[in-house]
């Protein structure tokens, strides 16, 4: 640590006042980053519960001078970091939680981390750490060159599932913001501009009647029944919803011995469609679902919306700009010894490997790909409020899909932080693109205003419930 920080200090000042002296710095901080990268990765702290997570970036942030506001939106883990005054507002996001239930080493075969049941199988660790580091070469660009803006960095917990961005978009603290960036890990280099799928999720809570399963079982209510009664009218609706739409369940709890009906039984349910209204008629009906499976079965149900984001709203004028900037930074380029982890893992995968060849490749710019399923993000709602543009990098070996063992293992290994230093300087060299350039800001503004329309009106899709600080429990 004490070396890395001497190349910091030993690249002047006065020389951030070009791009290629800022992505320069990025390279003689890249230890500094992959430290912190493989702390938060070790961490792998889940939704609502990343205090070490954002501890160490914002720590890091202050260290770099930006003025850090923690627990902002009523959330602990959530921050905004400053630096710089005026206009143009630029912001960038940082992520930072894990998956629970995918513990896994940095190794090419199966094997869970002592002491460890979550994983940072969709890069979150890198996600923070990387939006942390181009924020601060920016920030040493601003100060450099007397620079006008603002350069302000968004901890962001929770966004597998939790929709922690929703509440910091709810809050207000975009309303001043001017364009975001953002980046993603990935199994390939592209700037996204595939919209994400509008998502709503909750926890359905059935109550029973406790009884012997045997001796007595007429004097019992299954809550298990109302569950799986649920589930299975759930899973008949999938014939007379639209096709795009997606329903996922997982039961969180179904009783504790099976000679004891159950008394209490909890079911874990997305919905997910590329159009939030959809989303909101597809969830009510689930919620009859619900009301009738308790009505059947004799119990009584009660549910919490935990979670719920717009689909995410590209930005062309953002992206081509973004585009230039990847492609002038390049891919990434393995070593040999990486590129047979590679192969390892593209094995577990597909039983052959992809090309380990293709992370170095960049992706042609497409405003308008096809549409290949997709997650949810709460980046949507952001979206929906400021002009916004992301980028997924090469992070993991090719043909490796995220939430998977295989992601946990690359993010923890130098291939996963050879992309973050990939994805922090493309980031970079466009955030000064969009600090030096306001005609590029203001098109990104009438675009969105367009695409959006003139009667827009954000609402977010878990109404005004407090953040759900506990949904991972």
């Amino acid at each position: 640590m004490k070396t890395c920080l001497f190349l910091l200090l030993a690249l002047p000042l006065a020389a951030q006042s070009t791009k290629p002296d800022v992505l320069q710095r990025i390279d003689a901080s890249k230890a500094v980053y992959d430290e912190i990268a493989l702390k938060i990765w070790n961490y792998a702290e889940v939704g609502y519960q990343e205090v070490k997570s954002s501890g160490l970036l914002q720590d890091q942030l202050r260290r770099e001078g930006f003025q850090v506001e923690a627990g902002v939106a009523g959330i602990p883990t959530a921050f905004v970091a400053t630096f710089g005054s005026g206009s143009p507002v630029i912001g960038v996001l940082a992520e930072f939680d894990a998956l629970p239930g995918i513990s896994q080493e940095a190794v090419p075969e199966k094997k869970d981390r002592p002491g460890s049941t979550a994983g940072h199988a969709c890069g979150h660790h890198l996600f923070g750490t990387g939006s942390v580091q181009a924020a601060v070469a920016v920030k040493d660009w601003l100060r450099a060159t007397g620079g006008k803006g603002t350069i302000r960095v968004y901890g962001s917990p929770a966004e597998e599932g939790g929709s922690g961005k929703v509440y910091l978009v709810r809050a207000g603290l975009f309303n001043d913001v001017d364009a975001v960036v953002h980046w993603h890990a990935s199994d390939r280099n592209t700037v996204t501009m595939m919209p994400s799928l509008a998502n709503r999720s909750g926890k359905f809570r059935f109550h029973g009647v406790a009884s012997h399963a045997a001796a007595s079982p007429e004097r019992g209510r299954s809550a298990l029944d109302g569950v799986e009664a649920m589930d299975h009218m759930v899973n008949m609706l999938r014939e007379h919803v639209p096709e795009t739409t997606r329903m996922h369940y997982v039961i969180t709890h179904g009783g504790e011995a099976p000679n004891v009906v159950p008394a209490f039984a909890e079911v874990y349910y997305y919905v997910r469609s590329p159009s939030r209204e959809i989303v909101s008629d597809v969830w009510a009906r689930v919620e009859q679902a619900a009301t009738g499976a308790a009505l059947g079965t004799g119990t009584k149900v009660d549910w919490e919306i935990t979670g719920g984001v717009h689909e995410l709203l590209p930005n062309e004028v953002l992206g081509r700009v973004m585009q230039q900037s990847l492609e002038a930074v390049g891919g990434v380029t393995y070593t040999p010894e990486e590129r047979a982890f590679a192969l390892k893992i593209g094995q577990t995968v597909y039983g052959r490997a992809p090309a380990p060849e293709t992370a170095a490749l960049i992706q042609p710019f497409n405003p308008n790909p096809p549409r290949e399923g997709g997650g949810s993000t709460d980046v949507g709602d952001v979206s929906w409020t400021v002009p916004t543009v992301g980028i997924r990098i090469a992070t993991w070996a090719p043909g490796t899909p995220s939430h998977s063992w295989q992601a946990v293992a690359c993010g923890g290994t130098s291939l996963g932080l050879k992309g973050m230093n990939v994805a922090a300087k493309t980031m970079a060299g466009a955030l000064i693109d969009y600090f030096t350039r306001p005609d590029v800001i203001a098109q990104a503004k009438a675009e969105l205003n367009k695409r959006r329309g003139s009667d827009f009106k954000y609402r977010a899709l878990l109404g005004d419930r407090p953040p759900a600080l506990n949904y991972r429990d």
